[in-house]
């Protein structure tokens, strides 16, 4: 084989889910644990993730209920919250803390959108950019007689074929992600 398509697609993957990752972090008006996964909060001298201190849930559609453990840690999660770039205004009742999430405006919504078109196209790249390696690759290999002409060739519709389907698959996630943004 012309290339190591287990790496190929490997790498390809890794872009994929970064993609993913950053979806999940773009609010669509529900509420998602998901949108705290990033939120790391100061705790016991080091900077832990919000779920190792908390217990995280949606009781409504629009509202998302985190159970802190140590009463002691409520503000320290309170100021995580507030200090990521969501825009969430998290209440203190006790030891739990109540961040409702507020519909999105229009404008907020094509915002969205459009950041999501972004993030898509930088997935793009990233897949574009392991095509150029991997056929790079194959054509040194034959260019050091180590595969023939046909072999090379064969090899590099197979590395196009795998990427228009990473490619495929990135455009339909950022059209699900622009329904799911769109939806009111």
């Amino acid at each position: 084989m012309a290339f190591d398509e287990n790496d190929l697609r490997r790498r390809m993957v890794g872009a994929v889910n970064s993609l993913k990752e950053d979806f999940i972090g773009l609010r669509t008006g529900r509420a998602s644990t998901a949108l705290l996964d990033t939120v790391m909060v100061e705790a016991y001298g080091s900077k832990m993730p919000i779920n190792q201190v908390a217990s995280l849930s949606t009781p409504e559609s629009r509202l998302i209920l985190i159970q802190v453990w140590d009463q002691s840690m409520v503000d320290s999660v309170e100021k995580s919250i507030r200090e990521t770039e969501l825009g969430l205004n998290p209440q203190t009742e006790g030891s739990s803390i109540r961040i409702p999430i507020p519909e999105l405006s229009e404008d907020r919504r094509i915002e969205l959108v459009k950041v999501a078109g972004k993030y898509a196209e930088q997935a793009k790249i990233s897949i574009r950019n392991v095509r150029r390696d991997i056929v790079e690759s194959t054509r040194k290999l034959q260019k050091d007689k180590e595969i023939s002409e046909d072999e090379k060739r064969d090899a590099e519709n197979k590395i196009q074929n795998i990427t228009d389907s990473y490619v495929k698959e990135i455009d339909s996630m950022l059209s699900q992600k622009e329904i799911d943004i769109k939806k009111v």
